[in-house]
């Protein structure tokens, strides 16, 4: 079956998730991406505007899908007396790890984490005000599931989830697929692993 060709921006936003996850957001040069995106410095400026711009687009191009999947998930189960911890784990991690283990998806999970490691501040700003309200509610719901934890420990547990999935994501970690599972064997492996972990974390006394 003959592909569909890449719009040009699609080109230019694939080549700077992979320059952005290889060198950094500031060690990626326009220079480079254009080369590698085959356009002209003209096309990007057309597309983004500026390079700042084209950053928050790799992010919503990934995490518009991520969160919105996240964010059903959770509204088909938040506040039912038979929800479980588990439940809304599930809702938060599956959808990352499925995007982690699509495509290049893993690739935009190191994008991720060097958003943070970088500590970039107008990115954090970004992300906190576009995708914020999503850990809030996920958080709202661990809540009142937990209700023997402060905000402050709660908020604390939440955090190191988070971190556990990121580097789930990454694909970073030690245990790697085997040659004999499948890619959807070993994320539902690795899913129901964090779920267990996570759950037994945050429910802790």
């Amino acid at each position: 079956m003959q592909s569909i060709p890449q719009s040009t921006k699609e080109r230019i936003l694939g080549a700077a998730e992979v320059l952005f996850a290889q060198h950094g957001f500031d060690g990626a040069s326009l220079r480079q991406l254009t080369a590698a995106a085959g356009v002209n410095l003209a096309a990007v400026n057309y597309h983004f505007g500026s390079k700042d711009r084209l950053i928050e687009e790799v992010f919503r191009r990934r995490l518009d899908e991520l969160n919105g999947r996240r964010m059903a998930g959770l509204a088909r189960i938040a506040g039912l007396e038979e929800t479980t911890l588990e439940d809304v784990l599930g809702a938060f991690i599956r959808p990352a790890l499925e995007l982690s283990h699509d495509g290049n998806g893993s690739l935009f999970m190191r994008v991720l984490a060097r958003a943070f490691a970088e500590h970039d501040d107008t990115l954090r700003k970004f992300l906190s005000e576009n995708y914020g309200h999503v850990m809030r509610q996920f958080t709202a719901e661990f809540a009142r599931l937990l209700p023997h934890l402060s905000k402050e420990e709660l908020y604390w547990r939440v955090d190191l989830v988070t971190g556990a999935l990121t580097h789930a994501m990454s694909g970073f970690g030690m245990i790697q697929r085997k040659s004999d599972v499948t890619e959807r064997t070993h994320r539902e492996q690795a899913a129901s692993h964090l779920i267990r972990f996570a759950a037994a974390g945050l429910s802790h006394p």
